[in-house]
């Protein structure tokens, strides 16, 4: 139900959706920046939706306590996780991923708040890495009303020339909320490349 609705919402507010998934790709995590607003999820919802791609998404265990928001999260392709076990959730949704016969697209929001955070959560990265599948980046551009899936990559271990790839292509991308989008997603001494 939530994704018909994001798909009118996304129809009637006149976005425009440019790429699609690959059809020999059965397994992707798409990375969704800028995160400045709840509409994000919604547009971006929409989108997926008029592109037939099933998605999932990550969201914080909080929100699913109550109903009804919890089903109807749940039924958009909501999994709860608990922010603060980092290695035990990029752990568990690698597995997931590779224990999984179904296609499945998990869209994460590394910035992980609609908040300015100049220093992204990691977790997408190694969920690609430890499961083998690429990263697509996505992006909502709310000055031109695009919703875009972009390029692909598959992520190499040597995390500050991916980080680049990734700093690279959101560079100009427009935020509902400009001024909370930040692209200093890393420090050269958080990270040692693998």
């Amino acid at each position: 139900m939530l994704k018909l609705i994001a798909a009118f919402i996304f129809t009637i507010s006149g976005w425009t959706l440019i790429g699609k998934m690959p059809a020999d790709i059965k397994k992707s995590i798409i990375v969704g920046a800028p995160h400045t607003s709840n509409l994000d999820l919604i547009i971006s919802l929409g989108g997926f939706h008029k592109m037939k791609l099933p998605i999932k998404f990550l969201i914080k265990k909080e929100w699913l306590r109550y109903f009804p928001i919890n089903k109807i999260l749940l039924s958009a392709g909501a999994l709860g996780i608990e922010r603060y076990k980092n290695n035990t959730m990029v752990d568990s949704i690698a597995e997931l991923i590779r224990s999984s016969d179904e296609t499945m697209a998990i869209l994460i929001t590394p910035e992980g708040t609609r908040k300015r955070a100049c220093k992204w959560k990691t977790g997408f990265y190694y969920i690609a890495l430890k499961s083998g599948i690429p990263i697509f980046l996505s992006y909502l551009d709310y000055s031109k009303k695009l919703a875009v899936l972009g390029p692909s990559f598959m992520p190499s271990g040597n995390f500050r020339n991916d980080m680049q790839i990734i700093k690279d292509f959101y560079k100009d991308v427009v935020a509902k909320n400009p001024e909370n989008f930040c692209l200093d997603i890393y420090q050269d001494d958080d990270f040692e490349d693998t």
